[in-house]
């Protein structure tokens, strides 16, 4: 059903090719991945099977150039594919990251060679991605990084830690973050592509951490000691990693955006059917000005939020998305996803306090928009140096 709020709203960069993606992702999550939403979230990690079967049906590196096995499309296409993923209530797989993320470092720094050896099987689901920045005594500070990586002939030897990465359970291919100039800051970070499918020589796999929500999607510590990586595995060149991530992480933040609308837009939609069934003092909640006014409120933050993510997807295809707007972005619509989220849960009373009710897991699953992808914090410290 149309969310409250945004009847007869279509986002403006949206294309009947949109609506069928949309569709066949929908369809993806409902019947292939949902039903073993339980198994999965006791495992704490999603299936490699249901990675390959997204590949099947085109769902990975939609905007992956079509030579390199991706679907050739742009940010919309991604951005309809995760919309759906988070209106489906399905949270195991690492799309987000994955697709949303890892390919976009390929496509854009690596070389022809790079791409040809890794854009087809990120985007078959062969290979899993992910990107490793966070420490354990850093994150949102990425020039502190201490993971360093030493020059030895053909190949960089990699020691250090990295935590709270995403996908990082059953990473065959990893972005990684590291120091090849000890004595610089910034400049002295390059990206690596780490392949990980299998843990010798330096390679070590942590704990897959117990998180208080997404507990389908894995989430691990990676460890490194004299890890070889081939030198041919540099993205670009020697400390050009800080620009790098620079230049992805507006796309990153926009990403968590996505999931952050589609969040408030599930929310308002539950929560409104819930009022117009369930009774209280002889009416149905709805019946209750409280109730309505409560609802009105979030489905308003709902559409100015939903208005805000498509002008800044709107900016981002065509190359104008600036740190500071992007910040806003990431700030304002994870702020507003926990917000509506725990209005509407309210409206559930006890019931919403419960995981028999998607509106508890949903719950759980927000508080954590506000801390990756750089806390929001972070985001109010990038604007205020655009004023």
């Amino acid at each position: 059903m149309p969310t409250p709020g945004l009847h007869g709203y279509t986002e403006p960069w949206r294309e009947p090719e949109h609506d069928d993606l949309a569709e066949m992702a929908r369809t993806f999550f409902l019947k292939d991945v949902l039903p073993h939403t339980a198994r999965l979230e006791a495992q704490g990690h999603p299936d490699r099977e249901h990675y390959r079967r997204a590949g099947e049906l085109g769902l990975l590196g939609l905007s992956v150039p079509e030579a390199y096995g991706g679907g050739g499309g742009d940010f919309t296409h991604e951005a309809a594919l995760l919309h759906e993923q988070t209106m489906a209530g399905e949270g195991s797989l690492g799309l987000a990251v994955h697709s949303g993320i890892v390919t976009g470092y390929l496509v854009t720094f690596g070389t022809e060679e790079q791409k040809q050896r890794w854009l087809p099987g990120l985007c078959s689901g062969a290979l899993v991605g992910a990107i490793a920045m966070t420490e354990p005594d850093g994150g949102s500070d990425v020039q502190a990084i201490r993971t360093r990586a030493v020059r030895d002939g053909d190949d960089y030897l990699v020691s250090g830690a990295k935590t709270f990465i995403t996908n990082g359970h059953m990473a065959d291919l990893v972005v990684l973050a590291v120091k090849t100039d000890q004595s610089a800051k910034a400049r002295g970070i390059s990206l690596l592509v780490a392949e990980t499918t299998t843990e010798t020589g330096g390679f070590r796999r942590g704990r897959t951490l117990d998180k208080i929500g997404l507990h389908a999607n894995d989430t691990a510590e990676l460890f490194f000691d004299d890890f070889r990586v081939p030198a041919a595995n540099l993205l670009g060149t020697e400390g050009a990693g800080f620009v790098q991530l620079m230049q992805k992480l507006p796309q990153e933040r926009l990403v968590i955006g996505v999931g952050a609308v589609a969040a408030m837009q599930r929310a308002v939609e539950l929560a409104t059917a819930y009022a117009k069934d369930r009774k209280a003092f002889g009416k149905v909640l709805l019946d209750h000005q409280n109730t309505r006014m409560v609802l009105a409120e979030c489905a308003t933050r709902t559409r100015v939020s939903r208005v805000f993510l498509d002008d800044c997807i709107a900016r981002h295809v065509r190359g104008e998305l600036d740190v500071a707007t992007a910040a806003m972005a990431k700030l304002y619509l994870t702020e507003g996803q926990c917000e509506v989220v725990d209005r509407c849960l309210q409206i559930f009373g006890g019931y919403g306090y419960t995981t028999d009710y998607p509106i508890a897991r949903m719950y759980a699953d927000a508080r954590v928009q506000k801390i990756y992808g750089g806390t929001n914090e972070i985001m109010k410290e990038l604007i205020a140096r655009a004023l």
